[in-house]
Parts: structure tokens; sequence; C-alpha cells
């Protein structure tokens, strides 16, 4: 059986969080935190792992549209660093291109008031993220037994 994951949308003033069910198909909005200071965003996140039993937790990586590296994913990069020093299970980077731009499509289409899709894009954006890592491993799964390789 698959173990939870959490998912961080690593922002300057909320971080979006997310987890997956037990069984790792599904993703699922959390509140998002609002930050204040560094050490107490790490604690929360710690508290978070342990709260839902996460094996992993998976931070978006903004890269650029051509996949290098810009500002943000360097200060995500030491956001990283920091988390890892303080969580026992693994920590991996994502890509995230596009999922804040999809949460925000999704909620301009849903035809909810400005102020309230404002307060739900971080939130639907690392769903979107979590979600696609989820479904990512779900097929390469599924690639795998096909090929008789068994499961990565």
């Amino acid at each position: 059986m698959a173990a939870r994951i959490l998912a961080i949308d690593y922002g300057l003033k909320r971080i979006g969080l997310a987890i997956s069910d037990a069984l790792g198909i599904t993703a699922q909005g959390l509140l998002t935190l609002e930050r204040t200071r560094l050490q107490d965003d790490l604690r929360h996140i710690r508290d978070l792992v342990r709260e839902h039993a996460a094996s992993r937790v998976i931070v978006g990586n903004p890269v650029s549209h051509e996949g290098g590296e810009t500002s943000m994913s360097r200060q995500v990069a030491s956001f990283v660093a920091k988390l890892q020093r303080r969580l026992e299970c693994p920590v991996e980077l994502w890509d995230e291109r596009l999922t804040t731009a999809e949460a925000s499509r999704l909620l301009r289409s849903s035809g909810i008031g400005i102020e309230k899709r404002r307060r739900a894009r971080d939130r639907v954006a690392v769903t979107l993220l979590l979600q696609s890592y989820l479904d990512y491993h779900a097929n390469e799964r599924a690639r795998s037994e096909r090929s008789g390789t068994g499961a990565p």
C-alpha cells in the first residue's frame, strides 16, 4: 500500500498545502498557511507530516517555461534544504510549471468572485501539483507492469 504524500507550493506570503489519500491516488487541499517566520512555517509543516503520517514531501519547483532556474526556484531550493534537515522523510522538488495558471483558469471558469478565487488559488494550485505527481507515478507503475519489468 502507498503512503501519504504532502505537497507544498512555497510562496513568499502563503504556502499552499495538499495531502494524498493513503493509497496515493487522489490529492486533497489543506488549509493554506499564511507565512509568518520561517522557523514557525517549518515547524507547522513538520507537524503536518507527523499528523498525516506522510512518507514523502514534494515541493513545487517554479522553473522557467524552458525548464531553467529562476530566482524563485533558488529560494525554493534554499527552503527545501532547511526543510530536509527537519524531516525524517524524503523531500523532493516537482516541476510546477503552469499549475498556478491552470488553477486561476479553473477558478475563473467556476464563476466564483475575485476575492474567493484569490483565497482558493494556492490550495487549487498545490492540489493540481500533487495530483500531477500521483498521476505520473501511477502511469509509470502501469507502464512498468505492462513491460514486465516490475514496479519502480
